[in-house]
């Protein structure tokens, strides 16, 4: 059975592409949510084994989103994501109960694998 993720992007094309990326490295993509509102909706529906989080979102920040998605489930996997610098925000990935960082550039099965799987 593969692994199921929920893509957290505000931005489209990025979802297209982790899809894409994420498909063919065998993981199974059960949704996408643009929002961290939408994220927090569709995760108890959709029960996936790991959210991909942007931390830049346009309602509530992927900080808050992890915070209030562990809080509810300690052994839920999250990984944040973002364009910025890894030394800015692996930090702040202990500190909401993600299990770590993984630059947008960076971005791959294996690496999901090594933080969430």
């Amino acid at each position: 059975m593969a692994t199921t993720v929920l893509i957290v992007d505000d931005h489209a094309g990025f979802r297209r592409a982790a899809r894409s990326l994420l498909e063919a490295d065998g993981y199974d993509v059960a949704g996408e949510s643009a929002t961290g509102g939408e994220a927090l909706e569709a995760v108890p529906r959709l029960r996936p084994n790991v959210v991909l989080l942007d931390i830049g979102l346009p309602d509530l920040d992927g900080i808050e989103v992890s915070t209030r998605l562990t809080t509810e489930d300690p052994t839920r996997a999250i990984v944040l994501t973002s364009t910025r610098d890894a030394t800015e925000c692996a930090p702040l990935a202990k500190s909401c109960g993600a299990r770590g960082f993984i630059p947008k550039s960076e971005l791959s099965g294996a690496a999901i694998a090594q933080l969430a799987v």
